[in-house]
């Protein structure tokens, strides 16, 4: 998943090319990269918008401003998304009429299951082991804390 700035760089630069294919006169056909590349970036906007909402525990605790930062920058690429989105549905309507949206809608639906099936899963699947491995850190640094105090007590007990 790429972070959301980067994501509304690739819609819009892809947006960009849709927009000039209609402008051209291009058909929808013959702009089909064009418009995958804008559907899996704003797919990659959602994703980040939705993490943002409820970042890793570590994340919070560690950067804290980061996580604020992301979360004003995921809220602002979906809204830009959204607008692009928005004028990409008039311009498919405009030309090829409603039931192009329609059918364009579908092959949307498509896209992000196999994206959230593909990437968005092996994501979330890396995120938990981190979070995991750092868990089981922790409690081993704490255990190794808790057992060298008694430790030493044992020896300044012993000592005295």
């Amino acid at each position: 998943m790429i972070d959301p700035v980067t994501a509304l760089a690739t819609a819009s630069a892809a947006f960009n090319m849709i927009k000039k294919g209609f402008e051209v006169g291009r058909d929808i056909e013959s702009m089909a990269s064009d418009i995958g590349r804008f559907m899996g970036a704003v797919s990659d906007i959602d994703k980040n918008a939705e993490l943002a909402k409820k970042p890793p525990i570590f994340k919070k605790l560690v950067a804290a401003k980061s996580v604020e930062q992301e979360a004003i920058e995921a809220f602002m690429a979906k809204d830009k998304a959204k607008q692009m989105r928005d004028d990409l549905r008039n311009l498919i309507s405009w030309s090829r009429g409603p039931s192009a949206w329609q059918e364009l809608i579908r092959m949307e639906a498509d896209i992000r299951k196999q994206r959230q099936q593909m990437i968005y899963a092996q994501k979330e699947r890396r995120r938990k082991v981190v979070e995991g491995i750092a868990i089981v850190v922790l409690i081993v640094l704490a255990s190794a804390v808790i057992l060298g105090m008694l430790y030493l007590g044992i020896k300044y007990r012993q000592g005295m």
